[in-house]
């Protein structure tokens, strides 16, 4: 079998990590973004054409402001400091969520990012911000009745976040946690997910490699029988 076209992941555990290192939550957060650079440039070995990253969820708002600010920030700096580099290596950048609640300077970036970015083809990272697959979902719905279609997959798919993207077949989820956490619901009915005890800080390239070896010695059938 060849390399996954899409693979997903949970990045759980960083808050968690940087306590269990008698540091901040933050701390964790920080440390989460070096890993997130580690698998993209293994993504990229293994010929993966679409990384997503769920960065922040619907739900994430309910956390303290002080670490819902420091993650905004987080991210704002992050585009900052490496959009030269994300160009160099022809990478694009796409969002999927509702970003309307984040502050302006971060809208402006992202959209900026994606705009740049946009003819880029080596790999594709979408980043699930302010994502829950649920009102995904039925924002989909009131599209389709929007424009009086049929309802089916199809027209479910294409007004989905993720129209155009083909589903995933791995997804990952870090943190020793055993649940989707609303996350690609719709995009996941066929997907090989893969749950990882590690926190996301200490997950590594040996990590993806393994899960990407396993899949490949996978037989995926989709309800028949080979």
């Amino acid at each position: 079998m060849n390399s996954p076209r899409h693979v997903a992941i949970i990045m759980d555990g960083n808050g968690r990590w940087g306590i269990k290192k008698k540091k901040s939550r933050n701390y964790g957060h920080s440390k989460g973004i070096e890993v997130v650079e580690k698998i993209i440039r293994e993504a990229i070995l293994y010929k993966v054409k679409y990384l997503t990253l769920y960065t922040f969820s619907t739900e994430n708002w309910k956390r303290p402001k002080k670490e819902i600010v420091f993650l905004i920030e987080l991210l704002e700096k992050y585009i900052d400091q490496e959009i030269s580099k994300i160009l160099e290596k022809n990478i694009r950048l796409k969002i999927i969520g509702n970003i309307k609640k984040f502050p302006n300077s971060l809208k402006y970036k992202l959209q900026n990012a994606e705009k740049l970015t946009k003819k880029n083809n080596k790999i594709q990272i979408n980043i699930a911000l302010n994502y829950g697959s649920k009102e995904e979902i039925i924002n989909a719905f009131k599209k389709i009745k929007k424009l009086s279609l049929r309802i089916n997959e199809k027209n479910i798919s294409r007004n989905l976040y993720t129209k155009n993207i083909p589903d995933p077949e791995i997804l990952i989820r870090t943190g020793d946690r055993y649940r989707l956490s609303n996350f690609l619901l719709w995009q996941s009915s066929y997907t090989e997910i893969f749950f990882v005890k590690k926190l996301w800080p200490d997950f590594n390239e040996s990590d993806f490699r393994k899960i990407i070896f396993k899949f490949k010695s996978m037989s995926r059938n989709f309800g028949g029988i080979k």
